[in-house]
């Protein structure tokens, strides 16, 4: 496969499962301060499948489509102020999550015990970045922020793990035979 081919996928493939977290961030429950809502899940199968580079790269686009104005965002939020707001440290946790998430998989194996270790990691990341902006934003105490901003998803969001482990490493599996992602990416173990 030639460069221009091989960055055509690797964009598509981005641009793809950005789409797939914008589509999965209007699934919500809401709460609060910080709504449930499928961006966790997105995240979790974005870098099961994906791995660190590509899985990062979609989180970063996912960003920047819902920071231009495009309504990506849970309950179809738009704009920079996104994330400067209470919320904003969870999707910038998407990046670091989905980064490390992949980082993990690609240094053990892409198997379901693995995947989730690496989403429940990329859990406490979102829940950890998510926290910290929301206490300093809306100047709660620590205590607060975690009752606010970490408890109510800790359940949900080892559901979604074990989700996105599940269903990504069957899809992963699947796009490796059909050569849509490189099975090179496993990287060693």
């Amino acid at each position: 496969m030639n460069y221009q081919s091989k960055n055509l996928k690797i964009f598509i493939n981005c641009v793809v499962f950005a789409v797939i977290t914008a589509v999965l961030a209007q699934v919500e429950v809401p709460l609060p301060l910080v709504p449930i809502s499928g961006q966790t899940l997105a995240v979790g199968l974005t870098a099961t499948i994906l791995g660190s580079s590509q899985g990062a790269l979609a989180m970063i686009c996912y960003a920047t489509l819902g920071a231009i104005g495009l309504p990506v965002f849970a309950g179809f939020n738009a704009g920079a102020e996104v994330l400067t707001g209470p919320t904003g440290g969870y999707i910038i946790g998407f990046i670091v999550a989905a980064f490390l998430m992949g980082y993990i998989l690609e240094r053990t194996s892409f198997r379901l015990t693995m995947a989730m270790v690496a989403n429940t990691v990329g859990m406490v990341v979102i829940l950890l970045f998510g926290m910290i902006q929301l206490k300093y934003v809306t100047g709660l105490g620590w205590g607060e922020a975690l009752d606010a901003g970490v408890y109510p998803f800790i359940v949900v969001g080892l559901i979604k793990a074990f989700l996105a482990s599940w269903i990504g490493i069957a899809v992963r599996k699947r796009l490796v035979q059909s050569r849509l992602i490189n099975p090179s990416e496993k990287a060693a173990a």
